[in-house]
């Protein structure tokens, strides 16, 4: 198995407490689907900077707005996995990065 970073783009907070809860519950029944290929429930990103190889820094406007990290048996398993994700609710888009363990 290998580790996915799921990073998520765009997409709007909950305006309410209620759709808060909503937004919530359905976090945890997603997770609770994956049960084990869970490997870090994430967070949202709420600021983000860009580095160039120059060591300039920008603001990216198009930055990620949160990531999850999963594992998953290959690639397109990841992606299968992912599209269950509640973010695309918001209007969000989901980014699927395979990572490779050289460490």
């Amino acid at each position: 198995m290998v580790n996915f970073v799921l990073l998520y783009h765009g997409g709007k907070m909950p305006e309410t407490p209620e759709e808060g809860a909503a937004v919530m519950q359905a976090w945890t029944t997603w997770f609770s689907e994956l049960g084990d290929a869970v490997v870090d429930g994430g967070n949202p990103a709420t600021g983000w900077r860009t580095i160039a190889s120059n060591r300039t820094v920008t603001t990216d406007a198009a930055g990620p707005t949160g990531y999850s990290i999963i594992k998953a048996d290959s690639l397109d398993a990841a992606v299968a996995l992912a599209k269950g994700c509640p973010v695309f609710a918001g209007g969000a888009s989901v980014q699927v990065v395979e990572t490779t363990p050289v460490m």
